[in-house]
């Protein structure tokens, strides 16, 4: 897959275009006074200050009255110069309406909460050759992120492994530590020459080790990367969606902050080891976004104050939609406006051309591979999610991507599959595994199920529940969602439920889960029991936290080892990369519920068996050499194929095919493979 990676591609986005020679703000709402420029040079110190303070009148755009501009050359810039700034505009957003205030450009790649006016982060850009171009708030130039090319895997070879950016440690006290996992941090779970910086000296980071290729998985679903005001809980606070965010650019030791370079060496070691990049994207609503401040009515609403206004409702009559603290972001009310892509003035919604703006530019510099949506249900506007899922498609596509390598993913927890069969998007979070899963780990039937049988057929197979294609629904066990009844890590549900033997019943799970019919993701600490270092009981419900520091504890390290087998083979082999699934045998006899069921095509020479144990059972004398347990039904084997246990990577002899003893709660994958 040939794709080019484009620096600032300023032909994408007509805006970006205009920026390159000008500050340019769109549509402020208020303009009896016309919005001006503040501008200056950072000038570190205790608080910094920004020097050399200069303020300049925008006018109108010439041909479009909601464009409004200055040239950079009428602004007495010096060549060579890095620059930070706001414009200082009438706000519009209801708790300062008619005040004038400064906010950050709402379009601005690079921002420096190091120097705020009126709660809002300077802008930065860097004066050359007469054009403003993008830089880091030190001045140091950017580039692209490379694309991943011919090593992308296709969406239904991915295991995704879910990140956030909140970590913790434990300290010399045996007490955790909550902090920033950086750009750097992650990178050093990736790069096995790169080294943490808030978490260096953490055996997972340490140079000479890449936890996430140990692991194997091949795709990396960041939560949200994009700026955000909060020192990072988990990132659903976005703030400036062009920017790469601060503090996850901003390590200890720095003397400022670097997020595009860190963010873009990132992206390049996971391109380098053939692992997709899909970062979190928070639409429904923001926090502290310039735009509440620039033009509220046409970009943002107050649900409850217009309770019967179109973008009031969630989708799917959920009722009010919430903000989390945040503005709801409006997609259904229509103007005659510039439109910031095309450049030409159009009837169109202005926060959806927006959002589509922020999409091109993480495409064009940040070479994503794919999007994961945040709470579809109070984006409440499934044409817009069809809109930027289509805009994200043909991006890639133009760029020489396949289809089978890019996947735009929605979070809607009831999992409306309408979105699906309506193209709205490619896929889903399937929450309902989720549930059906931790259900059948602890060896009850589904809550909508009245059989156990069906919940766990239902639970490997989502084409029963109403997918049409594997690659359309994101399975996993657990997700950053941890707060409250059934949510919490793995560890911690077994934990609360009673089960004092916790390993068999996580690997299980994860056999479920990286032999079902699906996309797995897997949340970051699961695959080696990582537990809650903070309470979920109460909210906020984003503030627990990975550590890494439990990797090699023994116990965990089992646990890690077994996960990582599965994942690798998930990741390679054919049968599990097609839909096709049999259930050849279930025993339901003597308490036990045993369930065997085939993965691959009939009749392949690549075929996978999961005998599943959800029960005490053991096979009578187990560790006896004659102990048996008959599977009928079992596939044959093809001439030259032998059958090979994959969780403890080991041959099975032939006259033991479908013979071998069971214990309790546990999963055996057999795979066909070369003699």
């Amino acid at each position: 897959m040939a794709v080019t990676a484009h620096s600032f591609d300023v032909a994408a986005v007509d805006l970006f275009k205009v920026k390159r020679t000008a500050f340019a703000l769109w549509r402020p709402h208020d303009t009896q006074t016309p919005p001006t420029l503040v501008i200056g040079r950072f000038n570190s110190g205790n608080p910094p200050t920004l020097a050399d303070w200069q303020q300049f009148e925008l006018e109108r755009s010439p041909g479009h009255a909601d464009l409004w501009r200055i040239d950079a050359t009428a602004c007495g810039l010096v060549e060579g110069q890095t620059y930070h700034y706001w414009f200082e505009i009438t706000a519009s957003n209801p708790s300062h309406a008619g005040r004038r205030t400064l906010c950050t450009d709402p379009t601005a790649f690079t921002v420096d909460w190091r120097l705020t006016e009126d709660d809002y982060p300077a802008a930065v850009v860097k004066f050359e050759n007469g054009q403003l171009i993008p830089c880091e708030a030190g001045g140091e130039p950017i580039a692209p992120a490379p694309p991943i090319g011919a090593a992308a895997p296709p969406n239904n070879r991915m295991v995704v492994y879910e990140l956030p950016t909140a970590w913790s440690r434990t300290n010399v006290h045996g007490d955790p530590q909550i902090g920033v996992g950086t750009f750097r941090d992650v990178r050093a779970l990736v790069d096995e020459g790169a080294e943490g910086m808030n978490f260096s000296g953490m055996a997972a980071l340490r140079a000479g080790r890449s936890h996430l290729t140990e692991l194997g998985i091949n795709a990396l679903e960041l939560l949200p990367p994009a700026d955000s005001f909060v020192e990072r809980e988990w990132g659903y606070a976005t703030s400036n969606y062009f920017a790469p965010d601060y503090d996850l650019g901003f390590p200890l030791g720095n003397s400022s902050p670097t997020p595009h370079l860190d963010l873009v060496h990132l992206i390049a070691a996971c391109h380098e080891r053939g692992i997709r990049f899909i970062p979190d994207v928070v639409m429904a609503f923001g926090t502290r976004a310039a735009m509440e401040t620039v033009n509220f009515p046409e970009f943002h609403i107050d649900p409850h104050a217009e309770p019967e206004d179109p973008d009031a409702q969630q989708s799917g009559g959920q009722g009010i939609r919430n903000a989390f603290g945040g503005r709801l972001w409006r997609y259904a009310r229509r103007v005659e406006a510039y439109d910031p892509i095309s450049g030409t003035a159009e009837s169109l919604v202005p926060a959806r051309q927006f959002m589509k703006s922020s999409l091109l530019r993480w495409m064009s510099d940040f070479a994503i591979d794919g999007i994961r949506i945040d709470s579809v249900n109070n984006i409440a506007n499934w044409d817009f999610v069809q809109e930027f899922k289509d805009l994200a498609r043909r991006t890639w596509k133009k760029g020489g991507g396949s289809d089978e390598t890019f996947l735009v993913v929605g979070e809607e927890l009831s999992v409306p599959l309408d979105l699906l069969t309506q193209n709205r998007l490619d896929g889903l979070w399937n929450e309902t595994f989720k549930r059906m899963v931790r259900n059948a780990i602890l060896g009850y039937n589904d809550d909508e199920e009245p059989s156990f049988e069906w919940s766990v057929r239902k639970m490997v197979d989502c084409k029963l529940i109403g997918f049409a294609d594997g690659a359309m629904a994101v399975n996993y066990v657990g997700s950053h969602d941890v707060e409250g009844f059934r949510n919490e890590r793995l560890f911690n549900f077994l934990d609360n439920n009673g089960i004092v033997f916790k390993e068999e019943r996580i690997k299980l799970g994860f056999v479920c889960l990286l032999t079902a019919v699906g996309v797995p993701m897997i949340l970051a600490g699961d695959e080696f029991a990582d537990e809650h270092d903070l309470s979920v009981s109460h909210p906020p419900k984003q503030r627990d936290a990975v550590n890494f520091d439990r990797v090699d504890e023994p116990f965990r390290r089992r646990v890690f080892d077994y996960v990582a087998r599965l994942v690798k083979f998930r990741a390679t082999y054919d049968a599990l990369s097609v839909n096709d699934t049999d259930f050849i045998h279930v025993d339901f006899n003597d308490d036990k519920r045993v369930m065997v069921w085939r993965r691959g095509r009939p009749e392949s020479d690549r075929q996978v068996v999961v005998v599943a144990n959800f029960s005490d059972f053991v096979t009578a004398n187990a560790t006896s050499p004659a102990a048996e347990y008959r599977i009928p039904n079992w596939p044959r084997t093809p001439s030259g194929k032998q059958w090979r246990e994959i969780t403890q990577g080991r041959d099975v002899p032939r006259e033991w095919v479908a013979r071998e003893p069971i214990f309790p709660w546990e999963a055996k994958v057999y795979a066909l493979v070369d003699t």
